[in-house]
């Protein structure tokens, strides 16, 4: 009995298999570019949908995509080119289907995005400006990098936006010493571009700056005449740093504080006083006290 069954199933499948249909099956391309002057910039579509009538077999052979050649398209006027209806793909896709009629691409369109391949050289460097170092230290330079250059092969709309020279990122904490260490080339497009370098080691001063302070006779500016000023909280002293190797330089008496009566808070008698001038080569220079509170008496 199950023998029976089993070969009039067969002969009915057979049967079914050998008259034509009409119906959608997806069906693959691939993009023709040369990838030494192109580049894909987004995944590229992989299949479109089509309408064919054809032979049971061939449909089954399709839909299990046994032996199937995918479309070739070769695509003018890349890389300006976005965009193909997908009408325009029908001779492409009419050329390989093995005994299957075409009746129209369902897919309405595809859409892509290339653009030129370029390698471009770009020196390394660092902004020294975010060159984080305990209070009390400084950094000083020069920075010394090695490789001094890196070359990246990639888009070239996305090499245009690269900085110029190319920025390392330094490790993040607070320096107290010399810094030497191998950092990475990080950015946003390790998938599109490459490059020749992966790290660099870069290399730079932090020393310890040596502090002193000064007791200053503050200018008075904007005060009414014919009063007498005494400075309830003082005396006024500026403290200020510097790098040892400028010990030699440094010119204390340069310094100037003010006391502006125009910036005078009667709320607690008080003035925040300013640095007018400092010596050269100074760092993290500040006034203690913060307010100098006075008083004013005929």
């Amino acid at each position: 009995m199950l023998l029976c069954f089993l070969t009039a199933g067969t002969f009915w499948l057979l049967n079914a298999l050998n008259k034509s249909y009409t119906t959608q099956v997806t069906y693959p391309i691939v993009f023709k570019y040369n990838p030494g002057d192109l580049v894909p910039v987004k995944p590229l579509p992989e299949e479109v949908v089509i309408n064919v009538t054809g032979k049971g077999w061939k449909l089954l052979r399709k839909n299990l995509h046994v032996n199937v050649k995918p479309a070739e398209l070769t695509i003018r006027g890349l890389p300006r080119v976005k965009q193909l209806p997908g009408q325009a793909l029908r001779p492409a896709i009419s050329n390989v289907l093995d005994g299957l009629s075409l009746n129209f691409v369902v897919t309405d369109s595809i859409s892509f995005d290339f653009d030129r391949l370029v390698t471009r050289k770009f020196p390394l460097a660092i902004d020294t400006t975010k060159v984080k170092v305990e209070p009390g230290f400084a950094f000083v330079g020069p920075v010394k990098i090695l490789p001094d250059s890196v070359t990246f092969t990639g888009p070239e709309l996305i090499l245009k936006q690269f900085p110029h020279p190319f920025l390392l990122s330094l490790p993040a904490g607070n320096l107290r010493g010399p810094f030497k260490a191998d950092v990475p080339l990080t950015h946003d497009y390790t998938s599109l571009v490459q490059a020749d370098v992966s790290e660099a080691e870069v290399q730079f001063g932090v020393v310890a700056l040596e502090r002193k302070e000064l007791a200053v006779q503050p200018v008075l500016q904007n005060f009414p005449p014919g009063y007498q000023l005494r400075l309830v909280n003082g005396p006024v002293v500026v403290h200020y740093s510097y790098l040892p190797r400028h010990r030699d330089l440094m010119q204390p008496e340069l310094f100037q504080v003010a006391l502006d009566y125009q910036k005078f808070n009667p709320a607690d008698s008080s003035i925040v006083p300013i640095v007018l001038q400092k010596a050269p080569h100074t760092r993290q220079v500040s006034i203690l006290p913060g307010k100098v509170h006075i008083s004013l008496t005929p």
